[in-house]
C-alpha cells in the first residue's frame, strides 16, 4: 500500500494480477491461488468477479450476459459470441443483477484470510472490454465508435452502470485495491485513435476511477500493449497505478518512471511472452535486478510479470523471480547496483528475431 501511494516501504512489493491454474499445480500441487501466495510470500492477490456459467455444448459456456465462452489449452477461457448486434438486442438484453450475494464470495474469502497481511486487488472493469464481449468481437465494436455513436455509448453505458456497482460493492466489503483490466491497446499501438479514446472510453474509464475515490482506496489501471500516445491521457485521468507496462510492446519502466513516476506508481514488468517462459535461471535475475534498477529508486513501483503467469510460464523461472525480487529489492536501494543496471535494456535480444533453443 505505501508503494501504491509512491512512497518507499521496507522492500519492493510484489504482486501477480493473475496465475492460472496448471502454474499453481505445478508449484503447490493443488489450485488454490490463496495457497501459493502464502508459499511465495507474496504482497497481494487478486479476487475477480463470481460469474455463474451453464454449459450450452462440449467446452462451450455462457455466462448471465449471454456471452459465449470457449475453455482453451491451459484451462485459458476466451469470448467467442456475444448477444448484442442491435439497439433492439441491447435493449432485450438481461442484465445481471450486481448485488447478487454470491457475486464477491472469492473476494469475501481472500479478506477474511488476508485482510491487513497481504493487499487484496479487486479485479473490475470499466466498460471497453466487456462491450466488445457483449457484440461478439472488436470487429463488431470499434465500426459502431464511426457508423452508431449513440450505440456505442448505450452500451458501454448498461456495461459501466453494473461495473461501477459492483466495484463499490468491492470496496465495501473489504478490497484493498480496486483494478480494471480493460486492454486498450497492441504491441503497435492503441486499438482506438486517441481521440475516439476520449470520446468512448474515458468517460466510463472516469467512473470507475470516481469509485475508488469515494471509496478511498487506490485504483490501478492494466492495459496490455503500446501506450505511449494515450499514457498521459490515463495518468491525467488520475489512475494511482500502471499495470502490467509491457516491455515486449516498447513499454520501458524506466522511461515511463522518468516521465510519470512522480504521479503513478509503476507495476511490472518482467517480460512473459519470451523470458519466463524461455529464459534461464540467470537471465530472469538479470532482468529483476534491471526493472528494480530502473523503478523501484524512491518507491512506487511493484515487481510484477509484463501480463500474467500464464500456462505458457517455466513455474521455475516465476519462483526465481519473486526469490530475486526478495534479494535485491530491499530499501535503501545501493546505488552502485542502480548505477549498474538502471542502462541495461535485457529485452533487446528478444526484440531482435530470437528464437528459443531447440
Amino acid at each position: 500500500m505505501l508503494a501504491l501511494s509512491r512512497k518507499e516501504p521496507d522492500k519492493v512489493p510484489i504482486y501477480e494480477l493473475l496465475v492460472n491454474p496448471p502454474i499453481i499445480r505445478k508449484i503447490i500441487g493443488r489450485d488454490s491461488l490463496p495457497d501459493l501466495v502464502d508459499y511465495l510470500d507474496m504482497d497481494g492477490l487478486t479476487a475477480g468477479e463470481d460469474v455463474r456459467m451453464k454449459q450450452i455444448s462440449s467446452g462451450i459456456y455462457q455466462d448471465e450476459w449471454g456471452i459465449s465462452y470457449k475453455v482453451g489449452s491451459g484451462e485459458v477461457t476466451y469470448p467467442i459470441k456475444g448477444p448484442v448486434r442491435t439497439r433492439s438486442d441491447l435493449e432485450k438484453i438481461k442484465r445481471p443483477d450486481p448485488d447478487a450475494d454470491y457475486r464477491l464470495g472469492t473476494l469475501r474469502s481472500y479478506v477474511k484470510r488476508f485482510g491487513g497481511r497481504r493487499a487484496v486487488v479487486f479485479l473490475g472493469h470499466d466498460s471497453f472490454e466487456f462491450s466488445h464481449y457483449l457484440t461478439g468481437g472488436l470487429d463488431k465494436l470499434l465500426p459502431l465508435y464511426y457508423r452508431e455513436p449513440e450505440l456505442a455509448h448505450d452500451l458501454a453505458q448498461v456495461v459501466s452502470d453494473y461495473k461501477v456497482r459492483v466495484m463499490e460493492r468491492a470496496a465495501e466489503e473489504g478490497a484493498d485495491v480496486l483494478l480494471t483490466g480493460d486492454d486498450y491497446a497492441s504491441n503497435s499501438g492503441p486499438l482506438m485513435s486517441p481521440k475516439h479514446f476520449r470520446e468512448f472510453i474515458l468517460p466510463y474509464l472516469s467512473r470507475a476511477i470516481e469509485v475508488a475515490r469515494r471509496k478511498d482506496v487506490p485504483f490501478i489501471k492494466h492495459t496490455d500493449g503500446n501506450i505511449w500516445s494515450i499514457l498521459h491521457i490515463l495518468v491525467d485521468a488520475g489512475i494511482d497505478a500502471l499495470h502490467p507496462i509491457e516491455p515486449h510492446a516498447g513499454m520501458d519502466i524506466g522511461e515511463v518512471k522518468k516521465r510519470f513516476g512522480d504521479r503513478i506508481c509503476l507495476v511490472g514488468n518482467i517480460d512473459c511472452t519470451a523470458l519466463l517462459p524461455h529464459g534461464t535461471k540467470a537471465e530472469v535475475e538479470e532482468a529483476v535486478k534491471e526493472t528494480i534498477a530502473k523503478a523501484s529508486p524512491g518507491g512506487g513501483h511493484i515487481i510484477s510479470s509484463s501480463n500474467s503467469i500464464h500456462p505458457g510460464v517455466d513455474p521455475r523461472n516465476f519462483k526465481v523471480m519473486v526469490e530475486s525480487t526478495r534479494r535485491y529489492g530491499v530499501y535503501p536501494l545501493d546505488e552502485s547496483f542502480v548505477a549498474t543496471y538502471d542502462k541495461r535494456d535485457y529485452m533487446n535480444r528478444y526484440r531482435l528475431g530470437w528464437t528459443p533453443a531447440r
